[in-house]
């Protein structure tokens, strides 16, 4: 009778051993087979809209060049997203003028009289609540642009509005005023340049 229950006890510590063994290599599996989302990098594409006249007309452009650093990999595309940092530099500006006069005065007379002009910088931020924002550093000034966001598939658009007071970029709004005077007056003959420019930045993510 020992030896017997000697075996049955040896058996239920053997089975239960193989059962822990078992659930641990299945939580490892599943583990493993969990998604992890990453940016594509060279899909970028960032466009803004500015307005001028006080009927509040756009002016459309976008930036052709955006080197991407710090990307990761994530579970959901908003953890992936979070912490990449970007730089643009400011002469990939293409506003499809077809004069051709206007991207050499926006270089000019509005990022030409801002410090630190060469390029606008900045950091993606992901918050738990699936919030998201990305801090921008420009004229020598970091500020924050709250996002709202869209997807098809593994498509994502962001878009946010700066205004350009938080940069301390007031007298570059006025002085590409002042030089696309003309340009920028309406109807009622007042000549105008907005301080808030809309944002856009369309990504691809990819699945592993």
């Amino acid at each position: 009778m020992k030896k017997i229950a000697l075996i049955t006890l040896s058996l239920l510590v053997f089975v239960g051993f193989s059962c822990k063994d078992v659930k641990k290599e299945k939580e490892q599996t599943e583990e493993a087979q969990v998604e992890q989302y990453s940016l594509v990098e060279d899909s970028t594409k960032v466009s803004f809209i500015a307005y001028k006249t006080t009927e509040k007309k756009p002016v459309g452009g976008k930036f052709t060049t955006i080197n991407i650093t710090n990307a990761t990999t994530g579970k959901t595309a908003l953890e992936a997203l979070n912490g990449t940092k970007f730089s643009i530099p400011v002469s990939s500006l293409f506003t499809n003028d077809a004069t051709r006069t206007r991207d050499p005065k926006l270089l000019e007379f509005f990022f030409g009289v801002m410090k630190n002009t060469e390029l606008i910088s900045g950091e993606f931020k992901a918050a738990a609540d699936n919030t998201c924002s990305i801090d921008v550093t420009l004229n020598g000034e970091t500020a924050n642009i709250p996002l709202t966001y869209e997807n098809t598939g593994n498509a994502y658009t962001f878009k946010g509005v700066m205004n350009l007071e938080n940069w301390n970029a007031l007298d570059a709004v006025a002085s590409i005023n002042k030089a696309c005077e003309a340009l920028h007056t309406g109807a009622d003959g007042v000549s105008k340049t907005w301080n808030d420019v809309a944002v856009q930045a369309q990504v691809l993510l990819e699945k592993k």
